[in-house]
């Protein structure tokens, strides 16, 4: 019987033995799965907040247009865009980005940009921090 439990460890300690391997293996294995699932919400992460921002940039563009046809058509005075900042700020508390300064600024992309059919969808596909530093040296390049 001693022979028999002597065995029995033996094998044991081999089988422990290849399951470390398998396992350090395994582990290997599931952490190059799980690298892969968080490559998947990085991506699809990134994904959205590009689907954002073009939204972003689409309406930032409409209220521009908005505000230029309405002072265009003389509908509005440029003191009506103060106005609808502190309209906005009143009615809407948590809203943010909607000073008369970024107001302006929507007009200003909307005006430099929508005789250019090239320019369009790239401008929709930048931050709008980028589109304000593009919109400055635009400005610079045409007030020199």
């Amino acid at each position: 019987m001693v022979g028999m439990s002597t065995r029995k460890t033996a094998k044991k300690t081999a089988v422990a033995h290849c399951d470390s391997q398998s396992g350090a293996a395994a582990d290997l294995s599931v952490e190059s799965a799980f690298g892969e699932v968080v490559d998947l919400i990085r991506a699809a992460r990134q994904r959205a907040h590009q689907a954002v921002n073009t939204e972003l940039i689409g309406m930032y563009w409409r209220i521009g247009e908005y505000i230029n046809d309405k002072l265009a058509a003389a509908e509005w005075g440029e003191g009506v865009v103060d106005s609808l900042a502190q309209h906005l700020a009143r009615t809407e508390p948590g809203l943010r980005g909607f000073s008369a300064q970024n107001l302006w600024r929507m007009r200003q992309l909307f005006e430099t940009c929508r005789d250019a059919p090239k320019l369009s969808p790239l401008v929709r596909a930048l931050p709008w921090t980028h589109n304000l530093i593009i919109l400055e040296l635009w400005a610079r390049r045409t007030a020199a």
